[in-house]
């Protein structure tokens, strides 16, 4: 697999100007704030239904974002993510009327034209894909779930549908960078015996978690051939949504699929 940078902006909010690794069918997307229709403080592509915006607002915004990939609105998979393990292998396009699937926190697919999406708005979207096999997940690894080993089930069941380990690239998206998660000093020492790596110090000089670099080593150390972190950070940048730094505000989606052949 090659690593390459797209410079093209797909709308509905959607945002590929950062490095990103493509194959001929496998594609990674990351939407914004921007091109959505709602209001503020969810302003204005907000992708969730959990934080209060106008449900019906969201759905416009789901509908947007299917079209603007260029699938129809049944073949983007969501989850109501919980900070869990579980994971769920899609086998099938998901009717909007059945929901999300609940209580979820990683999607796995191995059909042809099924986006599976992670929402966030500071926790890390972990999008895999293994093109040789045509298998994809998408998983959401907040402080809770990443220690308590949400990606490496996501491995797990990528594995059990036939993806190898080393033809597996990963792209972790936009999420608080380590320089602003301050937490307390035994949480950090408690995240770090369980994902090594994840121990950092904050721009302030306190204890601090960077996610991305302990899920990236935990990933390298599967045997995973290829991790891209996404630069940005979710409360710098305002371009995105953070709960960290803005509460109530909205949430952005992370989407992985395969183009139909």
């Amino acid at each position: 697999m090659t690593t390459t940078t797209s410079t093209s902006r797909p709308s509905c909010g959607t945002d590929r100007t950062v490095p990103l690794i493509v194959t001929a069918r496998v594609r990674f997307v990351t939407t914004t704030r921007a091109g959505g229709v709602s209001a503020p403080p969810y302003d204005s592509f907000n992708l969730a239904y959990h934080v209060g915006d106008d449900p019906a607002a969201v759905t416009v915004n789901r509908e947007r974002l299917a079209a603007g990939i260029g699938l129809p609105t049944a073949h983007v998979v969501w989850m109501n993510q919980v900070h869990g393990t579980h994971v769920e292998v899609v086998g099938a396009p998901r009717d909007p009327a059945a929901g999300e699937f609940e209580d979820t926190d990683a999607l796995v697919t191995a059909v042809p034209g099924l986006a599976l999406a992670v929402i966030s708005g500071d926790c890390v979207p972990v999008l895999l894909a293994d093109a040789r096999a045509g298998v994809i997940a998408a998983a959401h690894a907040g402080r809770v779930g990443a220690a308590a080993g949400i990606v490496l089930r996501t491995l797990e069941a990528m594995l059990g549908l036939g993806a190898r380990a080393e033809d597996i690239s990963a792209v972790l998206g936009p999420a608080v960078s380590g320089r602003n998660y301050e937490v307390p000093d035994q949480m950090a020492a408690e995240v770090e015996v369980r994902l090594p790596g994840s121990r950092t110090t904050t721009a302030s000089g306190t204890p601090g978690l960077d996610l991305r670099a302990g899920i990236a080593r935990q990933l390298l150390a599967a045997g995973v051939g290829a991790v891209e972190i996404d630069p940005r950070c979710t409360v710098e940048d305002p371009d995105l949504f953070s709960h960290r730094r803005d509460n109530p505000t909205g949430r952005m989606a992370s989407l992985v699929w395969i183009e139909p052949s």
